[in-house]
């Protein structure tokens, strides 16, 4: 919802398109057939019928086959082209929540997966300046959602000619360090020039007349993201989820022996939920859930924690009677409880969620910032990325910032090391140095890393 309110402030628009794909949308674009065939789903039959046996078979094959949508440029492409006549019928800023298919051969979950969730965006511009201000406004989106809500520092920048966008003239990224110190990818826009524009025929007349093709863009977030706040924020006890994204913010364990208890337990409980309902954190109502399972309570206590609610709080007779409910921050690893007031929990509970989507930012921080390093020698580059650390292989240091000569090769070498260029960072300032592979002449740094 958080992500939707951002594309609409922005003048988005949300829509949905078929999720089957002819066969001859994708090959109008060269680029993006390359990219994307290996991973593409196909359907080519309509039916199924049963032979003799009783054994199910495909039938009725299509005239033309189906691919299941692996991304929706050619088919919004096609609409596009059927909607634009005119530079009055742009900008077109749509949005698209939807689920995709790419037939990935080793799966990991929440990271890479044959089917998965996404968001895609798909506009087109009068003039080149106006597409590439939205791909950077929305790469934008993507850092201030990261940062802001999901407490993930990340690092943007462009990607190199061989990490684009299949068909993309430019492609931008958000870079997070997972707790392994491995880079994870966690969203992506794309400049698309006019290639797709031309391969869709979208074309419009402009003021002065002239009919010229259109500039067009493209941006996606995935379930991915669920899997960066997991990596980023978890610790040994489960998940630790910020405050901003979390379904319940404060989980209530009532505490009691018999009914009486459970009444007078009650009538606060009920009491702090009323009273909390009627607040708002970052414009979002605070959400109150009470577990009154008939378990033990200390198997509830744990299903919290592992959960990650940012604030569990425990009342009992003893505390009723003391005037105080004990509270636990889930952002604090040492899981201590503190015990405090009613009313003094109420009047800082704003400011002690502000506190801990603050805490789990700068912890997150404080990682990416402690474990990049700037690195300019070759055997010092090697070393960082292949330690000798036999119980931890796939730990290693972090994200070198090194320069790079740009070619290819060279990034194809680095890759024997499974490390690659995550990208060229959005703040780099242009300096002289030596390329970290081959030592040639190098005008700029970018991030090498191991990644998922």
């Amino acid at each position: 919802r958080e992500l939707d309110d951002m594309f609409k402030e922005t003048d988005h628009t949300n829509a949905y398109f078929p999720l089957f794909i002819p066969l001859s949308y994708l090959q109008k674009e060269a680029d993006h057939v390359d990219g994307f065939a290996k991973e593409c789903a196909i359907v080519t039959h309509h039916k199924l019928t049963q032979n003799e046996d009783g054994k199910l078979l495909p039938d009725g094959k299509l005239d033309e086959p189906l691919v299941v949508r692996p991304t929706s440029e050619t088919i919004i492409g096609a609409s596009y082209a059927k909607w634009v006549n005119s530079y009055r019928d742009l900008p077109i800023l749509i949005n698209q929540w939807s689920n995709v298919v790419r037939w990935e051969m080793r799966t990991r979950l929440f990271l890479r997966t044959t089917e998965f969730l996404w968001q895609e965006g798909h506009t087109v511009h009068a003039t080149k300046e106006e597409a590439v201000e939205e791909t950077f406004k929305m790469l934008k989106i993507y850092k201030k959602f990261a940062e802001e809500v999901l407490a993930i520092p990340v690092i943007e920048g462009e990607k190199t000619e061989s990490e684009r966008f299949p068909g993309a003239v430019a492609t931008y990224s958000i870079e997070a360090m997972m707790q392994d110190k491995k880079a994870l990818q966690s969203g992506t826009s794309h400049f698309l020039g006019q290639k797709f524009a031309k391969a869709s025929k979208i074309k419009f007349q402009s003021k002065e007349g002239k009919e010229e093709f259109a500039w067009t863009t493209s941006w996606g977030v995935s379930t991915r993201l669920i899997g960066a706040l997991i990596m980023t924020h978890a610790d040994d006890n489960g998940m630790v989820i910020p405050p901003r994204i979390t379904p319940a913010h404060i989980i209530i364990l009532p505490i009691y022996r018999n009914d009486e208890e459970r009444e007078n337990i009650f009538s606060v409980v009920n009491e702090i939920k009323k009273k909390v309902s009627k607040m708002r954190f970052h414009e979002r109502k605070i959400v109150v859930k009470i577990d009154d399972r008939d378990i033990r309570g200390g198997e509830k206590n744990w299903y919290w924690i592992k959960k990650g609610a940012p604030i569990k709080v425990e009342i009992g007779p003893k505390d009723l009677e003391k005037g105080t409910i004990a509270v636990l921050r889930r952002d604090e690893t040492d899981l201590k409880k503190s015990f405090i007031g009613v009313e003094k929990f109420l009047a800082n509970l704003i400011n002690t969620l502000d506190d801990m989507q603050n805490n789990l930012y700068n912890k997150a921080k404080k990682l990416l910032d402690d474990n990049t390093f700037k690195i300019d020698d070759h055997d010092k580059f090697i070393k960082f990325f292949t330690p000798k650390n036999t119980n931890n292989p796939e730990i290693h240091g972090g994200f070198a910032n090194s320069h790079w000569c740009g070619s290819s090769e060279c990034e194809e070498k680095a890759k024997e090391i499974k490390v690659t260029i995550r990208n060229i960072p959005s703040s780099a300032k242009e300096e002289s140095g030596k390329c970290i592979i081959c030592g040639k002449e190098s005008k700029k740094r970018v991030i090498f890393a191991k990644s998922y």
